[in-house]
């Protein structure tokens, strides 16, 4: 008899293991890779393509450490950032909704069933599992990240996470509620997400409401199942998207009013400014409602669709605007480059003068061009590919 329980309980052990989420993976490591040469003094007066991949699962390029990650299908690949040679791959039998850098660290995000609710954290080295989570972020997701917490998007639910991948916040209609009355409102849809200093910002489209909301609530409040609002005020119109987080000041975009509104930490209005962009810029909200935004040691900048405006980061107040651009810019080789159509405007930061151009053949892409930078590497987001300049 004993000996039958013991083959029983290896059969269900391999039937369990052969089901499980482990046997649906397949994944190698790599030792660390090697420091990457460092950029030039000055951006190069040509750029020509080394090599590209396809990575459909990022909204733009990941860059984490000396290695540059690509998620397409199923699978997150580290690459050599001057090869695009594959150093390690984690594939799962699940679609890829979304990659991410956070703390170091890649986290994607696999469908399964119905939400996107398998999470893996991968050291972008070596690729070791760090940290695994399940949750409930919506299909669409994207990942914005605050410099300590990132939050998954959603229209109906904000689900934010600590770097061990430990839930910090829920935002919305939680599903499987256990406890009633926490959420300060219940029907409402979501625009646009920002988020900053360990506070997450949200257009909120409440029933009820004469028009837009802008709510702003703590990243990691005393209990996560209980947001702490720091503001929620209805504002003068509709359509309004949530731009960019900076400190404790938030902007804002009015399209009726052709205004952008800058917010103080407990909800008054700090400053409002003209805003000349084209209606159909702001007919509908970003995908995932998350903007085409880029930080420097200066400016914020925000790609409206067919504009580049340059925000100060100490108070949100527009600097200067691109007509030309197909994107927002990034620091390479210690200068603002912006993708253009045909190639790559270097811009002084202050003004927005333009120093040079810089030819880039995209092979009749003419889309959204999203950029960053690995090293001596500049990295441009064509869509579903990948491509490395140097």
């Amino acid at each position: 008899m004993a000996a039958l329980i013991a083959v029983g309980v290896v059969a269900v052990a391999l039937v369990v293991g052969a089901t499980s989420d482990s046997a649906a993976t397949d994944r190698t490591t790599a030792a660390a890779p090697p420091a990457l040469p460092p950029a030039p003094e000055k951006v190069p007066g040509s750029l020509a393509e080394i090599w590209s991949a396809p990575s459909g699962a990022t909204p733009a390029p990941v860059v984490a450490g000396d290695s540059v990650a690509t998620a397409d299908g199923s699978e997150v690949a580290a690459r050599d950032p001057l090869t695009g040679q594959v150093r390690w791959h984690y594939t799962r039998d699940l679609p890829l909704c979304t990659l991410d850098q956070a703390w170091g660290r890649l986290n994607a995000v696999y469908h399964k069933t119905r939400n996107c609710s398998e999470v893996t954290q991968l050291d972008p080295g070596t690729g070791r599992i760090t940290a695994q989570r399940n949750g409930n972020a919506e299909l669409g997701t994207e990942l914005v990240d605050d410099g300590s917490h990132v939050t998954a998007t959603g229209k109906k639910l904000l689900t934010t996470w600590r770097d061990d991948l430990v839930q910090s916040a829920e935002y919305g209609q939680v599903p499987a509620l256990v406890n009633a009355g926490k959420q300060p409102r219940t029907g409402c849809t979501y625009g646009t997400v920002a988020a900053a200093s360990g506070k997450v910002g949200v257009i909120e489209r409440c029933p009820g409401d004469p028009a837009d909301r802008l709510t702003v609530y703590k990243a990691a409040p005393e209990k996560d199942d209980e947001p702490q609002v720091s503001f929620s005020s209805v504002l003068a119109g509709k359509r309004a998207r949530v731009i960019a987080m900076s400190g404790d000041l938030t902007a804002v975009i009015l399209p009726d009013q052709k205004l952008l509104v800058v917010f103080n930490g407990d909800g008054t209005q700090r400053a409002a400014y003209p805003l000349d962009v084209p209606a159909g810029d702001l007919a509908t909200d970003p995908p995932a409602g998350v903007e085409a935004t880029t930080q420097t040691a200066v400016n914020v900048y925000w790609f409206s669709g067919s504009k580049l405006l340059a925000l100060s980061r100490d108070d949100l107040s527009p600097r200067w605007t691109l007509s030309s651009a197909a994107g927002p810019g990034v620091t390479f080789a210690q200068q603002l480059v912006v993708p253009i159509k045909g190639g790559l405007a270097v811009l002084n930061e202050n003004d927005g003068s333009t120093i040079r151009t810089v030819g880039v053949e995209r092979r009749g892409y003419t889309g959204v061009v999203r950029l960053a930078a690995a090293g001596p590497v500049l990295l441009e987001q064509r869509g579903p590919t990948l491509t490395a300049l140097k």
